[in-house]
């Protein structure tokens, strides 16, 4: 049995995650102290971020900084950049943390940051410069014994090259530990960058055991390229899964007969894009993402499917790599200007994805 949730809960990150939070400690019987406590983050933290850009404006960005609890160590989470970063965003990402950090044992507690910035249209030196401020702002609550930040999306390790530096300046000594998720050379982990993708590939192998079902043959659907999604897509590649879909904020690509993924990913590099991939099918976000992978029994489920009388849902196995950043009724990509209209006859369809490549 799972909570059930009103449309306005289940919109909003940090209500969805009070309410499954409410459900759990019910079910474990939790002391009404405790139940408090953790219903709350420890501390917010808002800044307002004044940067000079490279046209010599000047324009204030909103950062946030949301440590959970620190009763088990000092926080841990990534900084997310996002036009669509939230508080109430912040705060269930940062709970969430906590209680992954204690599933597994480890001994930090849970927080997350972010900053309201669209880093796909800002320079290197903009991103530096928005850093580095939000870095120093945030100075007296961060440390290696206090929070450690990491990546997440729209941030990278050169991100955390630039936190690390500001840091080491303001305490007058060089402080790798204050961050994770850093070059190698400034003391980062090796495989650190494919960790997340690879322990996708693990889960869907252990998941194949489960379901009984074997690599060869098993299509994959990836949503998100970027580095939990181009590395999980690697990966399953190399150990034998048919990548047919991948769907990203810009448009999305499809061949049943497998995509390319090696040859993907050196396109996004040169390109910045997954589209006009001649290898692949290009074609809508929306139609990608919402491919489902059916049985090897068209007619029944396209039977049931007229039963049912309601679009095809993703495929009923399914693995969320990373937590999640955009929820049921929150508004698209504002960078997505284009619209088109995706035909339902063949002809048609075949016709839009030439006009698409």
């Amino acid at each position: 049995m799972t909570p059930t949730l009103t449309l306005e809960q289940e919109t909003n990150p940090w209500q969805a995650q009070a309410a499954r939070f409410d459900f759990a400690a019910q079910k474990l019987n939790l002391d009404k102290g405790l139940w408090k406590i953790l219903s709350q983050p420890s501390r917010e933290i808002i800044v307002h971020i004044p940067v000079g850009m490279d046209d010599g404006s000047i324009e204030v960005f909103t950062g946030y900084r949301v440590q959970h609890s620190v009763a088990r160590g000092p926080a841990k989470g990534g900084i997310r950049y996002s036009p669509d970063v939230s508080l109430d965003e912040v705060r269930a990402l940062a709970s969430w943390m906590t209680w992954k950090c204690a599933v597994v044992n480890i001994p930090f507690g849970g927080a997350k940051g972010g900053v309201i910035c669209d880093p796909r249209s800002m320079s290197q030196g903009e991103l530096e410069r928005v850093t580095r401020r939000y870095t120093a702002e945030l100075i007296e609550f961060i440390g290696p014994e206090k929070d450690v930040p990491a990546p997440d999306m729209g941030t990278n390790e050169q991100t955390m090259a630039w936190i690390m530096d500001t840091y080491s300046m303001h305490t007058r000594q060089t402080v790798n530990a204050v961050v994770t998720g850093k070059p190698v050379n400034l003391g980062g982990s090796r495989g650190r960058t494919a960790a997340t993708g690879r322990g996708i590939s693990v889960v869907c192998d252990e998941a194949l055991k489960h379901l009984g079902m074997s690599i060869e043959g098993c299509r994959v659907i990836v949503q998100g390229f970027g580095n939990v999604g181009s590395n999980a897509a690697r990966i399953l590649a190399e150990k034998g899964y048919t990548i047919i879909g991948i769907a990203e904020y810009d448009g999305g690509l499809y061949n049943p007969r497998g995509i390319d993924i090696p040859a993907l990913i050196e396109h996004r590099k040169k390109a910045g894009t997954i589209k006009w991939l001649r290898r692949g099918r290009g074609s809508r976000q929306r139609r990608a993402a919402h491919l489902r992978l059916r049985d090897p029994h068209p007619s029944r489920d396209r039977k049931r499917h007229h039963q049912q009388k309601r679009r095809p849902h993703p495929g009923k196995d399914s693995l969320r790599g990373r937590q999640r950043s955009h929820y049921p009724g929150r508004r698209r990509d504002p960078r997505r200007q284009e619209d088109h209209h995706y035909p339902r006859h063949s002809r048609q369809r075949r016709r839009c994805h030439h006009q698409l490549l």
